[in-house]
C-alpha cells in the first residue's frame, strides 16, 4: 500500500507535452456566467414540510401569496402548512442567454422540511446582483434523496432529499448585456497566468493573423483586434479559439493532503545535494483487563477489577540516504520506497530539505 502511493505520485506527475486549444486554457473576458438567487415556495408534499411552530416566516409567505390571489386569512387563524416548505431556488445564466431560453434550477429548503420529495415549486423570479429578474422558476422536483422515518424516533436518509432539482425549470425573461460586440479588441484571460504561456498565445496568434494582432498586456491577460462586424467576429472568434498552444511548465510544487497522506510531486522538482537519515520509534501500549477474587467463598471479601498495562518499545534502524545534485522526481521516489518510509514520513522529509533550502519546490498542504 505504502509503494503504491509513491507510485501514484509519479504516474500522477508524469511529463504530459502536448497543445491544447486556446479555447481550453483561457476565457474571453466578459463572456461569463451570472449567478441567479430566488426565494419561493415547494406545495405538495407529504407531511415533510416545514413546521409552522418553528419556522413562522414560512406561515408569513404562504399568507402573502393566498392575498395576492384576492384570498384574506383571518387574524388569528392557525395554518399548518406540513404541505410547504420554504425553500431557496439559484441558478447560472449562461452567456448570451435570450428571453425565452430555459436553463436548470436547484431548490433547496431554507426550513425544517425533512424532503421535498414529491414537491412542486410555485412561480419564482429569480433575480441578479442587481435586483432585477433575469428568470421565471417553476414546475416539479425531482429528488435523488430519500428518508423514512419510523414511529419510535428511527430514521433512515439516503442522499440529501432536502434539495432538488428542476430540469429546464426557469425561463430566461431578460438577456444580459454582453461586451463582446463592442468595440475593437477582446481580451483573453489565461486559466493559469503564466509569462511563457502568454507569450506563445502572441506568437501564435500574431503567426496566423499577421504581426501586431495579439498583444500580451501581463502573464494572464492577451488583448487581439477583432472586427467590428458582429457575424465577421464570430467567424474570426472561431478560428483564434482553436489555435494550438503549447502551455508553459507550471512552478515546481508538491502537494500535500494531510488527512490522508497522499503526496503528489510536480515533474519539474529538483533537490539539491542533501544527504537525509531516516528512522523510527515505534510505543506499543496494551492494556489487560484482571479480575482478583476473595480467597474465601464465604468470607466477605469483594471481587475487584485490576488494569494492567505494559509498555513495549522498539527503535527501528536509522538509515540514511544522499541526494545527488539535481535528483529528478523518480529518484526520490525510488530513494524513499527503499528505505520503507510512508508517506508521512515522505512529508516530514520533505519540509526538512525544504528548510535546509535543498528543494526547489513550493510545498502546499491541503
Amino acid at each position: 500500500m505504502r509503494k503504491l502511493l509513491m507510485c501514484l505520485c509519479l504516474v500522477l506527475a508524469a511529463p504530459l507535452v502536448h497543445a491544447e486549444r486556446l479555447k481550453d486554457i483561457a476565457s474571453v473576458a466578459g463572456v461569463r456566467t451570472n449567478q441567479l438567487i430566488g426565494y419561493g415556495l415547494v406545495v405538495g408534499l407529504v407531511g415533510s414540510g416545514d413546521q409552522t411552530s418553528q419556522t413562522p416566516f414560512t406561515v408569513q409567505t404562504f399568507n402573502n401569496m393566498l392575498t395576492e390571489f384576492g384570498i384574506t386569512v383571518p387574524p388569528g387563524t392557525r395554518i399548518q402548512t406540513k404541505n410547504v416548505a420554504a425553500v431557496a431556488i439559484h441558478a447560472e445564466l449562461p452567456p448570451f442567454a435570450r428571453p425565452g431560453q430555459t436553463i436548470d434550477i436547484t431548490v433547496s429548503s431554507i426550513g425544517n422540511a425533512k424532503s421535498l420529495r414529491g414537491g412542486s415549486l410555485l412561480m419564482t423570479p429569480l433575480k441578479g446582483i442587481d435586483g432585477q429578474v433575469y428568470a421565471i422558476a417553476q414546475g416539479n422536483l425531482v429528488v435523488g434523496g430519500f428518508g423514512a422515518e419510523g414511529a419510535d424516533g428511527s430514521r433512515i436518509t439516503v442522499n440529501v432529499p432536502s434539495v432538488g432539482r428542476i430540469p429546464a425549470g426557469a425561463t430566461v425573461e431578460r438577456a444580459v448585456t454582453s461586451p463582446f460586440a463592442s468595440g475593437d479588441h477582446l481580451v483573453f484571460n489565461l486559466n493559469r497566468p503564466d509569462f511563457t504561456t502568454a507569450k506563445r498565445v502572441v506568437d501564435q496568434i500574431n503567426n496566423t493573423f499577421g504581426a501586431g494582432v495579439a498583444q500580451a498586456q501581463d502573464a494572464g491577460s492577451i488583448t487581439v483586434r477583432a472586427p467590428l462586424d458582429p457575424n465577421q467576429r464570430v467567424d474570426y472568434m472561431s478560428m483564434v479559439e482553436n489555435l494550438q498552444v503549447d502551455q508553459g511548465n507550471a512552478a515546481a510544487k508538491i502537494v500535500i493532503n494531510s488527512r490522508t497522506g497522499t503526496i503528489v510531486i510536480g515533474q519539474d522538482v529538483r533537490v539539491q545535494p542533501a544527504a537525509v537519515t531516516h528512522g523510527g520509534l515505534t510505543v506499543t501500549i496494551s492494556e489487560n483487563i484482571q479480575v482478583d477474587q476473595p480467597d474465601a467463598p464465604f468470607g466477605g471479601g469483594q471481587t475487584v477489577v485490576t488494569p494492567s498495562s505494559q509498555i513495549n518499545i522498539e527503535e527501528g534502524d536509522s538509515r540514511m540516504f544522499v541526494f545527488n545534485p539535481g535528483v529528478s522526481l523518480d529518484e526520490i521516489v525510488r530513494a524513499v520506497n527503499q528505505v520503507g518510509a510512508a508517506p508521512g514520513d515522505l512529508m516530514a522529509i520533505l519540509e526538512a530539505l525544504r528548510q535546509a533550502g535543498a528543494l526547489n519546490a513550493e510545498l502546499v498542504v491541503i
